[in-house]
């Protein structure tokens, strides 16, 4: 995917969603064999190549995006990560890769970006024998604590209008995202025993969703703004709004504002003064994919 020019690989850094120990334990636990070399697809800034370190001889994290694999580097020092390097590289074509030399190929937050018709012919080509293959994703994040706000972030996410993010989200990968991951098939001539392990976050407080949860967080209403920004959708409707700047830049305000007027007006607890700094629980919906080559 291209990278739009308004895109900020530092701050994707900073205020995407870390994968905790439990769903790195169940890529582990799953994995049969050798632990030589990993392979981590659309990398990002390196955060699953930098915790897979551990467990694998040798990491390989790739990325099409020259700013992400500068940032990956930034943020992943050789004194502290010596077996972590980066490439620039898409899921479909890795040359530099020999055949049924890969142990375990990982994408976190990015299989939704493949081309599947190119991409598993090449990680077929490289992926051992037995070797393991981890996709997860996912969606919109849940105030688990505030079902109203869902409600409204729900409207912004999804509405089409042209002042919405809906609208703005690269599409079919959106969706595939939304629906964790459950149109990437992995071809069955070329993988065998695969799993599905998803999760979908419930509206009566902290884990009282459904399935298995990996993925949640504390943060801050201004951070959880931050984060929005982050979204490739956000980031397409800059593109279309060119003079919309943030309050917090010195703007008359974005859609994100805009969005949090929304939600402060319909829940009493967000709208005292230093409302930024109040803390929230969210949880996000999950997929994870695994699967043995054959």
């Amino acid at each position: 995917m291209a990278q739009k020019a308004t895109f900020s690989p530092a701050s994707y850094a900073a205020f995407r969603p870390a994968y905790p120990a439990g769903l790195y334990e169940t890529l582990i636990t799953y994995h049969t064999g050798s632990k030589s070399l990993c392979v981590d697809l659309g990398t990002g800034h390196g955060l699953v190549a930098r915790a897979l370190s551990t467990r694998f001889h040798v990491v390989l994290g790739t990325d099409p995006s020259p700013g992400m694999i500068q940032q990956a580097r930034s943020l992943t020092p050789k004194e502290q990560f010596a077996n972590v390097s980066f490439e620039e590289a898409s899921a479909e074509r890795m040359p530099f890769l020999h055949d049924s030399s890969v142990d375990m190929i990982v994408a976190a937050q990015a299989a939704h970006w493949f081309d599947q018709a190119k991409s598993f012919p090449e990680m077929e080509r490289i992926v051992r024998k037995g070797g393991t293959l981890a996709f997860w994703g996912y969606g919109d994040h849940t105030f688990v604590d505030f079902p109203r706000a869902t409600t409204i972030l729900r409207h912004y996410t999804h509405g089409h209008d042209y002042d919405l993010l809906g609208s703005y989200w690269p599409q079919p990968g959106r969706s595939v995202v939304q629906n964790k991951l459950r149109a990437i098939q992995p071809p069955s001539e070329g993988w065998d025993d695969v799993r599905r392990i998803e999760y979908e976050p419930g509206s009566e407080g902290a884990r009282s969703g459904t399935g298995t949860l990996f993925l949640h967080r504390r943060l801050t209403l201004r951070d959880c703004m931050n984060y929005i920004r982050t979204w490739s959708s956000f980031n397409a409707w800059q593109q279309v709004h060119p003079t919309a700047r943030s309050r917090e830049a010195g703007g008359r305000g974005d859609v994100v504002d805009e969005m949090f007027d929304r939600l402060r007006s319909a829940e009493p607890d967000w709208q005292s003064n230093g409302w930024e700094e109040i803390e929230i629980e969210i949880e996000w919906p999950t997929g994870l994919v695994l699967a043995k080559k054959r």
